[in-house]
């Protein structure tokens, strides 16, 4: 094997380490997220997204994007927020063929109760992943220490 192949062989190690690592957190979340607030973990991930823009919305397109979405699981993700009353969506007032989701108060609501939740199994996740001698520079990557993400 060239040095070329041994640097591919280790990308495609990291490369599956971060998958499993990526899987292990997500079923957790989905887990205690769906448990404890009945949201998935695209729906927090919405409005999660959309709390943390300057007017609290994005355009539809933006949002597909954003959430590594297509545009229709996109559109069935927002119709099923917005049903619940958590999301509401508008015409954009400059540009008639866009369309914004927006966070509703009762979606801040449960973002605010469900957030610790979040934060506290995505902590708990990584402490435990950073035990595992393979993984733990994956999650010195994603730059969390012990104890940083508390709500």
């Amino acid at each position: 094997m060239s040095l070329a192949d041994d640097e591919v062989e280790a990308q495609v190690h990291g490369w599956r380490l971060l998958a499993v690592l990526h899987a292990r957190i997500e079923s957790r979340l989905e887990r205690v997220l769906g448990a404890e607030h009945d949201l998935s973990v695209s729906e927090y991930g919405v409005l999660e997204l959309l709390s943390r823009q300057e007017e609290h919305h994005l355009r539809m397109n933006q949002l597909a994007t954003a959430m590594a979405l297509s545009q229709s699981a996109t559109t069935r993700l927002v119709n099923r927020l917005e049903d619940r009353g958590l999301l509401a969506r508008y015409l954009c007032p400059t540009d008639r063929r866009g369309i914004y989701s927006e966070v509703t108060a009762a979606g801040f609501e449960l973002l605010t109760l469900a957030r610790p939740t979040h934060n506290a199994t995505l902590a708990a996740e990584l402490a435990e992943a950073s035990q595992n001698p393979e993984m733990a520079h994956l999650v010195a990557a994603i730059g969390v220490v012990e104890g940083a993400v508390t709500s």
